[in-house]
């Protein structure tokens, strides 16, 4: 019969693979001490993949070879294609835009090379539309405003939206501007995120997913 696998298998298979939690915690500036002191809070049995965006340009990330010393998951440097999975950490590559599709990472050549780039809007933004899972947005230290934009369409398809606490943070203006929006639930410290997101889906979300 060979190994081919029908259409409508290939469906549902696909259905499953987007329906965990996700969470998106989004920084710049003053990020890495956010990234290692939340990191150092979630259990490595979580659950949720962690898909950090840093909100870089042009200058290549090192995320994924500092983060490892902070958390039993395994951590990958995104690639175009690879398939989300449950307790592990994605780092974003630079010059690139992230989107999700049919439980996979799409890489984009970035959409705004000048100025202040808008990646993490871009990633919030293509999970309302493509996840199935309940989704966390986290906006940590950093310049500008990036992922403010979403955050609102983040709440209106039933995802939770947090913003790390002012005085926690190296560099405000990220989280001050998500604040401002009026779309944040929890603003917390970087070390009370990962028990407010496991409280999150013990509660009210016990499934991890929603309905679309």
């Amino acid at each position: 019969m060979g190994g081919s696998v029908p259409g409508g298998e290939r469906q549902v298979e696909a259905a499953a693979e987007d329906r965990f939690p996700v969470v998106c915690v989004g920084g710049s500036a003053g990020g890495l001490d956010a990234y290692v002191r939340f990191l150092r809070h979630v259990p490595p049995d979580f659950g949720v993949a962690i898909i950090i965006v840093n909100h870089l340009r042009t200058v290549a990330t090192s995320l994924h070879t500092i983060l490892p010393h902070y958390t039993k998951m395994p951590v990958q440097l995104i690639t175009d294609g690879l398939v989300l999975k449950p307790n592990h950490v994605f780092i974003i590559p630079e010059k690139s835009d992230l989107h999700v599709l049919d439980g996979e990472f799409r890489l984009r050549p970035i959409s705004k090379p000048r100025g202040w780039p808008d990646v993490i809007t871009v990633f919030l933004h293509s999970l309302t539309q493509h996840w199935r899972g309940q989704i966390f947005a986290v906006i940590v230290s950093g310049y500008d405003g990036d992922g403010a934009d979403a955050l609102c369409a983040i709440r209106e398809i039933g995802g939770i939206t947090i913003a790390q606490r002012l005085d926690t943070a190296k560099q405000s203006d990220m989280p001050e501007s998500a604040i401002s929006t009026g779309c944040i639930d929890f603003i917390l410290s970087p070390e009370d995120i990962a028990p407010k997101i496991v409280e999150c889906l013990k509660g009210a979300y016990p499934d991890g997913a929603r309905s679309i």
